[in-house]
């Protein structure tokens, strides 16, 4: 079975994914992905610098996202430039993962973990979608507290990504997360034993 597991800021997306990797389920963080589709040699290196011009390469020979960052920042055009490219990189990624794990334990239970799983098309690689939602205060209270963020900031980003009801609409599973980590896993853990078997 292969799940994509998304959700928004402070929704508790990657405590599930940690909790999952516990439950024995191959992790692939897309975040990481993302990081490893900028590397130079690869053909969304070729194609960020062509974008978005030399001076996103740093004196290290990586893309400097500082840089690259501010280019895209406020500029949605030229953002859907920079995901055009890299989401298929990441997603091709993630298959290039995903066939290596099914090919060692061809029963493995694998999730990818995307924050951005709809909004890049990703549903398609995936056999069921689970979307962790909390309510918009509590991850508000939430990113504060983990990323002594600015309340206004915050409430900016979450307004700028999908809704909870439209993540709803799209997912299979839909866990709620406006309780503590133990109600969590116990959410968790029916699902599991759901796909597992166990």
């Amino acid at each position: 079975m292969i799940i994509g597991l998304t959700g928004g800021i402070a929704s508790g997306k990657s405590t599930a994914a940690k909790y999952l990797e516990e439950k024995g389920a191959s992790v692939i963080d897309c975040d990481l992905l993302g990081h490893r589709a900028y590397e130079p040699d690869t053909q969304a290196f070729s194609q960020v610098v062509e974008i978005f011009g030399p001076e996103v390469v740093g004196a290290d020979g990586q893309i400097d996202r500082k840089v690259l960052g501010g280019k895209v920042f406020g500029n949605p055009e030229a953002l859907d430039q920079l995901t055009g490219v890299l989401w298929p990189e990441i997603r091709r990624l993630a298959e290039v993962e995903i066939a290596s794990i099914l090919s060692a334990r061809p029963d493995a239970h694998v999730v990818v973990e995307a924050a951005v799983l709809f909004e890049a098309g990703w549903e398609g690689a995936v056999e069921e979608t689970w979307v962790v939602v909390v309510d918009i205060d509590t991850a508000v209270s939430r990113a504060m507290a983990r990323d002594g963020a600015d309340e206004t900031a915050i409430r900016k980003r979450i307004g700028a990504q999908l809704s909870n009801d439209e993540r709803r609409r799209r997912a299979d599973i839909v866990i709620e997360n406006n309780e503590d980590e133990a109600a969590l896993r116990a959410r968790l853990d029916a699902e599991w034993a759901r796909v597992t078997g166990a």
